[in-house]
């Protein structure tokens, strides 16, 4: 194929290429080609734009703090220069653009190249977005504070044990800490670390570590974010209580791992172990504890979870299947990747409350 016909097939991508700004500089930032796609997008026509300098694109705050200028400069030394902000038409009106300026080597570096996309209804739409999603966490957040005050009023009023108006108080900031972590990552879900850092950080009185927690990068839905979180406050309540954080020298492994069935679902497999606390016998009845965590999981797609009463210290095991590793965060892989054979580390969690008399825990 002739280098003639090379130039006439790029001229003519170039020229059909309608939704998208492409044009060339020289090493200034001066214009000195213009497609008829930059004509549609940024207004100007060719013969206005040729001589037009690359900075008129861009916003008054952003020439001042030359953004153009550090973007000619990227592309040169680097080769390429990402840019994703408000630009301006002819008109003044704004757009949000997406692109990539890069060098024109020949083979010394003789120009610049931009090509640059209008991605603004994307991004009213990502705003918008944004806009529900703080709305949605203001009215979350402000149902479960009237819950809690509606609770609180009705159960003193009928004279409730206190004790017992505390522990609905605590189930219920469980459930608004766990919803704080979705809030962060926007309701696209969590990470099973964060959760669990969360839940035992409330136990973490003293600075000396409690827990030893240690397991991969799990990222869990919305509802199983919540569930993993009100069945660790529940154990964690009955380890102060009862357990292994009723003693000084008491522990707590929390471990998890991921895995992939015979047919390719994912799971993830936790492990809570209690240590060094006093001898345990199973309980005379099944507890709210025990029950919340039994029904929860069975409540999440093959969830299932199990609670053993061993002498040296109660055991849970807690199964989930997993959403499509599709719907993890777009950094997942890079996390996970920086990740591999290093723990997540000890974390968190002293308690040195003393042991309370009362009656049936969650060993129930």
């Amino acid at each position: 194929m002739s280098s003639e016909h090379d130039a006439k097939l790029a001229a003519l991508i170039l020229e059909n290429a309608l939704g998208y700004a492409i044009f060339t500089m020289d090493l200034d930032g001066k214009i000195t080609s213009w497609s008829r796609g930059a004509e549609q997008i940024l207004g100007y026509s060719r013969a206005e734009a040729i001589g037009l300098h690359f900075g008129e694109l861009f916003t008054p705050p952003d020439r001042e703090a030359r953004a153009d200028r550090h973007e000619l400069e990227n592309a040169k030394q680097q080769g390429r220069a990402e840019d994703t902000r408000w630009h301006l038409r002819k008109d003044g009106s704004r757009f949000w653009g997406n692109g990539m300026t890069m060098g024109i080597f020949s083979p010394e570096l003789t120009g610049l190249m931009k090509i640059l996309r209008d991605e603004t209804p994307a991004k009213l739409a990502e705003d918008q977005r944004v806009l529900l999603l703080n709305e949605l966490n203001h009215r979350i957040k402000n149902t479960l504070a009237t819950v809690q005050s509606i609770a609180e009023q009705t159960l003193r009023a009928a004279q409730v044990d206190p004790r017992v108006r505390r522990e609905l108080t605590d189930r219920l900031m469980a459930m608004s800490d766990a919803h704080n972590v979705l809030v962060n990552e926007s309701w696209a879900g969590a990470d099973l670390g964060t959760i669990v850092r969360q839940a035992v950080a409330h136990h973490d009185h003293r600075g000396h570590s409690r827990f030893r927690i240690d397991g991969p990068l799990v990222w869990l839905s919305p509802q199983q974010a919540v569930a993993m979180a009100l069945a660790l406050h529940e154990l964690a309540t009955n380890a102060l209580k009862y357990g292994a954080l009723s003693t000084q020298g008491g522990q707590v492994e929390l471990t998890w791992n991921l895995a992939h069935t015979q047919l390719g679902a994912r799971q993830v497999n936790m492990l809570w172990r209690e240590l060094g606390g006093p001898s345990v016998s199973p309980p005379r009845h099944t507890g709210f504890g025990s029950r919340l965590i039994a029904r929860t999981f069975s409540q999440e797609n093959g969830g299932q979870a199990r609670i053993d009463y061993l002498p040296q210290g109660v055991q849970c095991v807690m199964q989930l299947q997993l959403s499509g590793a599709d719907e993890a965060p777009a950094e997942w892989s890079s996390l996970v990747a920086g990740q591999v054979g290093e723990p997540l580390g000890e974390v968190l969690a002293q308690a040195g409350a003393p042991r309370p008399s009362g009656p049936e825990n969650v060993q129930g």
